[in-house]
């Protein structure tokens, strides 16, 4: 294992970690509430989280081979983010947590392998206009940065729900 593929592996555990912390002392109401301009629920979008990290672990792999990811386009992560929202719309707590215990270690377990040179290669990725990208930055940028990504927009979500029940 390199020192660059266990920091990005810490990286995801931690804030994976943080996601599960925030989550689990959520209340039932702050679990199902919605989320300003996205609609989906808070714990949609745990679960949610959970549900990527195979999916972001295996687009980096195929850079990591130098294989290009072909295919992916805003349009169809936007598709699946609806369809995700809509199978998983009544997910329990207990059920979303276990997913994010279980793939973010199995997404830490597969970037450990990872070794320097795997990390550096780089092959054209249709999500970002074909751009040459790197393994290392497709981590970073997906699996790595997903649960830092929403646990921020969870946060300002429950802070509002808790300032507009205070003003009323």
């Amino acid at each position: 294992m390199s020192q660059r593929s266990e920091a990005l592996a810490a990286r995801l555990e931690q804030g994976a970690r943080a996601l599960a912390m925030f989550a689990s002392a959520l209340t039932g109401t702050e679990w199902h509430s919605r989320i300003p301009k996205d609609g989906r629920k808070v714990g949609v979008v745990v679960h949610h989280v959970a549900t990527m990290y195979p999916l972001e672990i295996e687009l980096a792999q195929m850079l990591a081979r130098g294989e290009a990811v072909a295919g992916v386009t805003w349009d169809a992560v936007h598709t699946i983010n609806a369809e995700h929202a809509q199978e998983h719309d009544a997910t329990t707590k207990e059920a979303a947590l276990d997913l994010l215990r279980r793939n973010s270690s199995a997404a830490a377990a597969a970037i450990r392998a990872l070794s320097d040179e795997q990390l550096d290669r780089a092959a054209p990725v249709s999500l970002n206009s074909d751009a040459p990208l790197t393994c290392q930055f497709m981590l970073e940028d997906h699996a790595v940065r997903h649960s830092y990504h929403h646990l921020a927009i969870l946060q300002a979500t429950v802070r509002r729900r808790l300032s507009a029940a205070k003003a009323s």
